[in-house]
């Protein structure tokens, strides 16, 4: 029998599989990068995708010992324990059963559970990962998501682990980066980027200013002897040649094709080498053979998924060099990670059809980076018009939407209008764009390989690179076989393609996304895609079958605004009772201690105390700040802020928010003046502020002493609030962005017996029922009604996230208890006013709405108690710590007080920690607060 295998069932499958493991592995204690990937993000340097690929990466390298993905697959790596239990099956045969399982395969179930002794599993398993003996894998991000970045971070990454141990032959010390032929013109000059990736985003200082230091780049481009030679020499070679007296942190830049492939020959004995002696194979023998012998090699290969006979080449070469023991890791980088002919697996009398690249560990699709960063399209379709016709409508349409925009780093929207040959090109559309359309010259940039009827000048290949340089003013870009993929221009904001041909037909979906990178981060940016019918049809089919989404998806995504979520409330599900807590209630009463301001004593006082206002010195020393005060009577200077008496008075009166005038100040010339001497300092006949006083808190007193000084009588009592967790029921619509979870909200709303009729599921693929099926439900699905009184949250943060994520994982353990989210300010009622004390009186600091609530529900289904939960950021810690000394003391004492037990308990989670140890931190609160005897 033949099983047709969807193309996006095994991408999605090997992708969940390794994210579920990569996430319990990153939440235990085994996990040695908590800090590492807490750097990355408080960074803020790299986009969600990038960050996920890396912890991939890394997950795989040290979790993963580094090893083939069929080796992993067999040793039981990615099995979901549960099964073991139930099954009496090796490893081996565990992991592809549980495979036929996922994809519902049961023929291939039943042979297994049929049959298991006697099937050949790691043959099987060895096929369906093209039977490579070396760490082969796959990342597929889509274009503009950062591949080229992505691969700069994995070497740095491998370089810093490799330098952290020597020997350790998981990281590499040296990188081969292969591109696909025909695409040097464009990928090089991108590839070229990786040397201006700034560690730093990645790595702690010093060691990422350390290792870029080391980095060297060569690009072994050249195919010819050297000039004025007497003997044919091997420039490339030359330069492998020379990476053996160092052999670390060197990274190679090859025209895979041209420069590996060309002379490896297809003979079924496996030989890379090719028996000719001309000088061409000769030096292609002789630079495979160089790049075999590079100690701790990582190759990187842009752009993986091109034509099979090159894909069998270069795995005989790789096998080659990884026999030879120098090889670390294969990875390769696609935005479309699909074969352009199904591979056959024959198990048995099953045979799977795999349409997908199998060995993919990492798979963002383009639908959700469209909805994310990339830029949103406008895909407008012209039927039954001519070449012509069709791109004078685009540029009409290109025009009216771009022509005067200029983004933030002062480029100019561009528009590409795609060629099937230079003779059309220069006969038919340059000229209507000069005649017809009015173009000028200026604005027209020309780029193709020539031939021998047209040629172009060496500075068109300049204009060509430098296309996303605010110096260009070209705006309508001319192709012929050129920027159909790895062109990285982010300002280009329109593809026109009026014709078949215009593009390879199995490449009309990379050629039409070229105009989707981001220009400015952060920022709502839009692009157009103009078409024809057939190259309209071609893109829907390729979108379906390799990103699985739609033109009509995409074109969904555009907006005047950003995308928004439509959010629903459970509370018949979760039937969440009110949260009763004694609430602190202050009510001030002014007593005026001073009928005048006695303004000139409080300036002389002021003069006399100056030592105390001066600003502590600060030393690093291991890790660790001390604080050194000066001798007060021997202030350095410091500073070179030009100080100006008269301006000085302005910007004190300016700050005191019209309380205080300019004219007030000055009838007390005599006073101030010499506070404005004593916090500054004269240096070549020029006057600067003393940056060793805090000059914020002098100018302060200076304004305080103009108000007549006044003391607070303070009345407070608690009052018994019962608060609502949702305190509305139409939900507003959320942003559509990462912050929000679940991913399963459809799931859950199908499975409500009230769901909404208008949810829209049409992108569910199956039903609630079908999904409890699976063996392993997600944590948000299973605790469904324990965990979400309206969905989806949007979370303030990535950090809220993942403690959510990780909260709920800790929650399995204990049935009775409930977690929800309440930091979404104007939705939820449990809001606590918070003080601090001032000597006996208790002093307002604003009212805290807390993230997270961890709850026990008592016999009467009321809750009994509650742990209280605050994320915080590093950054935010400071401002934060008043409201968290009154939340340890003040509510939970009275709230013990009133109650006549600890019906709430408090916690603190700050990102600086890592993950892993706030989960532990987590942990242990939920056993000790939840099971103490009362």
């Amino acid at each position: 029998m033949c099983l047709n295998w969807p193309a996006k069932v095994w991408v999605k499958m090997l992708n969940d599989i390794i994210s579920t493991k990569k996430n319990q592995w990153l939440q235990s204690s085994d996990c040695a990068i908590t800090g590492l990937i807490g750097h990355i993000k408080r960074a803020d340097k790299l986009r969600t995708p990038q960050i996920e690929a890396i912890e991939t990466y890394l997950f795989l390298k040290i979790a993963g010992e580094n090893k083939p993905l069929w080796q992993l697959f067999s040793e039981g790596f990615f099995n979901e324990s549960q099964n073991s239990t139930v099954l009496n099956l090796k490893p081996n045969a565990l992991a592809l059963y549980q495979f036929a399982k996922r994809q519902k395969l049961a023929k291939l179930a039943d042979l297994i559970l049929e049959h298991p002794s006697t099937l050949d599993y790691d043959t099987i398993i060895k096929s369906l990962f093209y039977n490579v003996s070396y760490p082969d894998y796959l990342l597929s991000l889509p274009m503009g998501a950062g591949k080229t970045y992505l691969m700069a971070a994995f070497m740095y990454l491998d370089l810093y682990f490799a330098q952290l141990e020597p020997d350790n032959k998981h990281f590499a010390h040296n990188f081969l980066v292969l591109i696909p032929s025909g695409l040097k013109s464009s990928i090089v000059p991108s590839l070229k980027t990786i040397k201006h990736f700034e560690p730093s985003w990645v790595l702690p200082e010093p060691a990422a200013s350390h290792l870029k230091s080391l980095l060297k780049f060569d690009v072994l481009d050249e195919s010819k002897s050297a000039k004025k030679s007497n003997k044919a020499n091997n420039p490339n070679a030359k330069k492998v040649n020379d990476c053996f007296a160092d052999p670390f942190g060197n990274v190679f830049v090859v025209n895979a094709e041209k420069v590996i492939l060309s002379r490896v020959d297809l003979n079924p004995t496996l030989s890379t080498v090719e028996k000719t002696d001309d000088d061409k194979s000769r030096f292609a023998n002789e630079l495979r053979h160089l790049i075999g012998e590079i100690p701790n090699l990582s190759i990187l290969i842009d752009e993986v998924h091109h034509a099979a006979t090159d894909d069998i080449k270069l795995r005989r070469v790789v096998t080659d060099w990884h026999a030879g023991g120098n090889i670390t890791t294969v990875l390769g980088f696609s935005g479309t990670p699909y074969l352009q002919k199904a591979d056959t697996i024959n198990i048995a009398s099953v045979n799977l059809k795999l349409t997908e690249i199998s060995n993919t560990v990492y798979y963002y699709p383009l639908k959700k980076a469209v909805n994310s960063f990339l830029k949103k399209p406008l895909i407008h379709t012209v039927d039954k018009l001519n070449r012509l016709e069709i791109i004078k409508r685009g540029v009409e349409l290109f025009d009216e939407r771009y022509k005067n925009h200029v983004y933030a780093n002062g480029t100019i929207p561009k528009v590409a209008i795609y060629c099937p040959s230079i003779e059309v090109l220069h006969d038919e559309v340059l000229p209507f764009l000069l005649t017809d359309l009015a173009i000028s010259q200026d604005e027209i940039l020309e780029f193709h390989g020539g031939n021998k009827n047209y040629s172009l000048p060496k500075e068109n290949e300049l204009a060509f690179r430098s296309l996303n340089l605010p110096s260009s003013k070209h705006r309508y870009i001319l192709l012929v076989q050129i920027g159909k993929e790895g062109w990285d221009c982010p300002s280009l904001t329109g593809v026109i393609l009026s014709q078949k041909g215009d593009s390879p037909q199995n490449m009309v979906l990379q050629t039409a996304c070229r105009c989707l990178r981001q220009v400015d981060f952060g920022k709502h940016e839009t692009a157009l895609i103009v078409l024809n019918q057939e190259n309209h049809d071609t893109l829907d089919k390729q979108l379906q079958q390799e990103q699985h989404t739609s033109i009509e998806d995409l074109n969904d995504f555009r907006n005047d605004k950003p995308t928004t979520v439509k959010r629903f409330e459970r509370l018949n599900q979760v039937n969440l009772p009110a949260i009763d807590f004694y609430q602190l209630n202050i009510e001030y009463q002014t007593i005026y201690a001073e009928t005048v301001p006695n303004t000139s004593e409080k300036l002389s006082a002021l003069r006399s105390n100056l030592g105390t206002f001066q600003t502590v010195g600060i030393s690093y020393d291991n890790n660790s700040f001390e604080a050194e005060r000066e001798n007060l009577n021997t202030i350095a200077q410091s500073g070179n802020e030009i100080a100006q008496y008269f301006q000085w008075l302005f910007h004190i009166a300016r700050a005191s928010f019209s309380t205080l005038s300019v004219q007030e100040l000055r009838e007390f010339d005599g006073d101030l003046k010499a506070i404005f001497e004593s916090v500054t300092f004269e240096q070549n006949e020029q006057r600067f502020f003393n940056t060793r006083y805090d000059l914020s808190k002098v100018e302060s007193q200076i304004r305080l002493s103009f108000a007549a000084k006044r003391n607070y009588e303070t009345r407070y009592d608690h009052v018994k609030e019962s608060a609502q967790l949702l305190k509305i029921t139409t939900i507003p619509d959320a942003l559509n962005d990462e912050k929000l979870y679940p991913e399963n909200a459809a799931f859950i709303l199908d499975a409500d017996k009230n769901a909404p009729l208008d949810v829209d599921l049409k992108n569910v693929q199956m039903t609630y029922e079908e999904f409890k099926k699976l063996e392993a439900i997600p944590a948000d699905v299973k605790r469904k009604n324990h965990s979400f009184h309206y969905l989806p949250y949007h979370f303030d943060s990535g950090f809220e996230l993942d403690v959510f994520k990780n909260a709920l994982g800790l929650l399995d353990n204990f049935q009775d208890l409930e977690i929800y989210y309440n930091g979404e300010r104007g939705l939820t009622g449990f809001v606590i006013n918070c003080a601090t004390r001032k000597g006996k009186n208790l002093e307002k600091i604003g009212k805290y709405t807390p993230d997270f609530l961890i709850l026990q529900r008592g016999a009467d289904k009321q809750i009994h108690k509650m742990l209280i939960i605050e994320t915080k950021g590093e950054v935010y810690a400071d401002k934060f710590k008043s409201r968290r000394a009154f939340m340890k003391s003040d509510f939970l004492d009275e709230n013990q007080k009133q109650f006549g037990y600890a019906k709430f308990d408090f916690l603190y989670l700050e990102d600086s920690k890592g993950l892993n140890e706030n989960t532990a931190e987590l942990n242990a609160k939920i056993n000790q607060f939840f099971t103490e005897v009362l």
